[in-house]
């Protein structure tokens, strides 16, 4: 019987591992510690509730504490590409921005995007304004002051 719990420690390790490397989202990874050091227990012959309390408190303290850190240090270097490349920079304002007549365009980088006010205010034609964010294929923009 603990030949088959260690080994199933392990399938939870691959299992993680492959989740991680799918999705990239530094989650399941801190789960997949939790389970080895569960499996190390299993080797040393420590009862299943002790393994399972092992690994439910290892992943966890990794998650909480180690996972912020990792993030910052993984994304540190992440360069905007496409259109999030957009976010906070000046746009001209092409044809008046009205969210009630669902009408807007701006003019960012020699493209014109349609646009809609954050603040659901009527901008005007030639006003520059700044990129707040990306809504399908909408700039989301307010009057720079």
């Amino acid at each position: 019987m603990e030949g088959i719990i260690g080994i199933i420690w392990l399938a939870i390790i691959v299992v993680m591992a492959i989740i991680e490397i799918i999705t990239l989202g530094l989650t399941t990874i801190w789960f997949a510690g939790g389970a080895l050091i569960a499996f190390i227990a299993s080797l040393f012959g420590v009862s299943l509730p002790i393994q399972i309390v092992l690994f439910v408190i290892v992943s966890l303290v990794l998650l909480v504490f180690t996972r912020p850190f990792a993030v910052k240090f993984v994304n540190k270097n992440q360069t905007r590409t496409n259109a999030e490349s957009l976010i906070g920079k000046s746009a001209i304002v092409l044809e008046d921005i009205n969210n009630l007549k669902a009408e807007g365009a701006v003019s960012v980088n020699g493209q014109e995007w349609t646009a809609r006010a954050v603040d659901d205010t009527v901008i005007t034609k030639d006003t520059v304004v700044e990129i707040v964010e990306i809504k399908g294929v909408k700039l989301m923009v307010k009057a720079k002051i």
